[in-house]
């Protein structure tokens, strides 16, 4: 293949990803080589249409160095009138065979987790959202001080109309 087909071929692709049409927020913040356990994302969310109702997500890009299966995470969504809604949530990131499960084509995988369904932002004011990772080794109480594998964590917002 020639360049000039690859600069097509890129061009289109390009094309694809950016017609995202319901995406609202999508926003990534590092966490370096691993996660912390008192290392708490936060995200400030755009001011959304309180008519309106959205999907909520989770991203995480992950590589072959996380050691576990599954990822136990605690998300609060924290209200303009200062009530936090908070879920303790676990998502499976990889197949029986231990494969990293997500999409991408080298070691790092992207992982599009679900969160919440049909929610609604009602309160004029600013929403934020903080995620904290609360893994465990099975048998242990204490939790994984540097959660290793995780390089960067995402949030989403996809419109439902």
């Amino acid at each position: 293949m020639n360049l000039k087909n690859s600069l097509l071929l890129a061009l289109l692709f390009l094309c694809f990803i950016s017609c995202d049409k319901k995406r609202v927020f999508d926003e990534y913040k590092s966490v370096g080589n691993s996660w912390h356990k008192d290392s708490i994302v936060t995200f400030e969310l755009p001011e959304l249409d309180k008519d309106k109702t959205y999907d909520l997500f989770l991203n995480v890009r992950d590589n072959d160095d996380y050691p576990f299966n599954n990822l136990f995470v605690i998300v609060s969504l924290e209200q303009p009138d200062k009530k936090i809604k908070v879920d303790t949530l676990e998502y499976v990131m990889t197949n029986p065979d231990g494969t990293l499960l997500g999409e991408g084509f080298s070691d790092i995988k992207e992982s599009k987790l679900f969160y919440k369904g049909n929610e609604k932002f009602d309160q004029k004011g600013v929403y934020k959202v903080h995620i904290k990772q609360a893994v465990r080794q099975t048998g242990k109480i204490e939790g994984v001080e540097n959660l290793k594998g995780i390089t960067d964590i995402g949030f989403r917002i996809e419109s439902k109309e």
